[in-house]
């Protein structure tokens, strides 16, 4: 398969690696990183977020480099670079604003870029592309193009990768877009969907993972009035899940890149416009404040168990965002731990999969070995990795004081029947 452009790919995190690696294995690629450390990495043939095997990674033809000057060698620059959000929950556009300036300095005259980073609608036309033509000296539209094409990668998924997703693609022009849809489409096998514009397929894309939210935020809602009419959340759903249209939607923390960041931005946009959207805003509050009624119930059945909470120790099982994924950015794990250590409590972490250093970034967190761990009053799963699922009740109850104790199972892992005595099960 001949692709007929030279590509590059800006961002070599858990999207822009899959990308460079699937255009890898027809022709050379420029994959692109300022983190010099993720650079070294893969050149050594090493992938830490486990979304590349290393087969994979030998058998793609791609120069890693940290080297903006190599970008010169590609016409076709896709970016894919983090688009997080900032303390005050409105969009942090400056990775990809300076991804935008580094690519720009580089363009040439008949240069293609594409953008797959999650952007309000607006923002690659409006944003974007400014920077590249201050930086460039090139007009757009006539000396280069633009185009967007929403990433789809789901961390930790090995079914629905990079190339069986279909791909959503739009072009600055009705030509760019033939040809933006006809790059992509020699590596995707599931096909693509052209956008009639730009913004349409920004929009598309924001929205993906706001409905998700919402949805999700609905079951947290009904989990909290559940709990209040002391009816199990799962049973409920399992009863509901037999009509064939009920979606099967789960309640449960909500962190990683794309379901607790994306909604702000398309908030972010409409507030822009003089609409306040409440009910995306109301999804959002609910989701974050699970991590408090977790620790708040948990801490309500040591009370009741007797335990004297400012003396309790509690271990948390997973600090990830999500399971089998080592990424810990945006995990609300962390609302877990603050809460609890509010009332006092012993609060120790262990997670299978991340890495301690990285885990430390941000969150001020240090994880613990399974030998360093304390016997605990209370075990909370907060991220069924494999690793804990494979120990089953065994593995949970060995971490509890004398085997007895309350273990909050966040996402209704373990088999309630087969629950030992002595232990208090909780769930979402």
């Amino acid at each position: 398969m001949e692709i007929c452009r030279k590509i590059s790919v800006v961002g070599m995190g858990y999207v822009g690696l899959p990308v460079a690696v699937a255009f890898g294995k027809y022709g050379k690629v420029i994959g692109f990183d300022i983190n010099e450390d993720r650079i070294a990495e893969l050149q050594s043939g090493v992938d830490k977020t486990n979304e590349v095997s290393p087969d994979e990674l030998k058998n793609a033809d791609i120069i890693y480099t940290s080297n903006p000057e190599e970008l010169k060698q590609a016409d076709f620059h896709i970016i894919a670079v983090p688009t997080p959000i900032t303390d005050s929950k409105s969009p942090n556009m400056e990775p990809l604003l300076n991804a935008s300036l580094t690519v720009g300095r580089q363009l040439k005259k008949g240069d293609i870029v594409v953008y797959e980073s999650t952007v309000y609608p607006g923002a690659t036309e409006e944003d974007c592309m400014p920077v590249l033509e201050r930086e460039s000296d090139l007009n757009c539209g006539s000396d280069f193009f633009i185009g967007y094409s929403p990433e789809r990668i789901n961390p930790g998924d090995k079914s629905h990768t990079f190339t069986s997703i279909k791909k959503v693609v739009s072009g600055q022009t009705t030509e760019i877009l033939e040809i933006v849809a006809s790059v992509y489409g020699s590596v995707i096998e599931a096909g693509v969907h052209k956008a009639p514009s730009i913004k349409v397929a920004e929009a598309a894309k924001v929205i993906e993972n706001t409905q998700r939210d919402i949805n999700i935020a609905l079951m947290n809602e009904l989990a909290l009035i559940f709990d209040r009419l002391g009816i199990d959340t799962n049973d409920v759903l399992e009863a509901a899940g037999t009509k064939w249209n009920f979606l099967p939607f789960t309640p449960g923390l909500v962190g990683g890149h794309c379901i607790g960041i994306d909604p702000y931005y398309l908030t972010y946009k409409a507030s822009k416009t003089g609409y306040i959207p409440d009910l995306i805003l109301a999804g959002r509050q609910i989701n974050d404040a699970i991590g408090n009624h977790i620790a708040t119930q948990v801490v309500k059945h040591l009370i009741k168990s007797g335990v004297r909470v400012d003396q309790s120790v509690v271990t948390i099982l997973g600090f990830t965002f999500k399971e089998n994924v080592p990424d810990v950015r945006n995990t609300r794990v962390i609302d877990i731990i603050s809460a609890l250590k509010e009332y006092g409590i012993d609060v120790q972490i262990h997670d299978s999969v991340a890495e301690n250093g990285e885990s430390s970034n941000g969150h001020g967190i240090s994880l613990l070995g399974f030998d360093e761990l304390l016997a605990a009053d209370a075990v909370i799963f907060a991220v069924p990795h494999a690793e804990y699922l494979s120990g089953g009740w065994d593995f949970i109850t060995g971490l509890l004081k004398e085997n007895q104790g309350v273990v909050f199972d966040v996402k209704g892992v373990l088999d309630r029947d087969a629950k030992p005595d002595g232990i208090t099960l909780k769930r979402l």
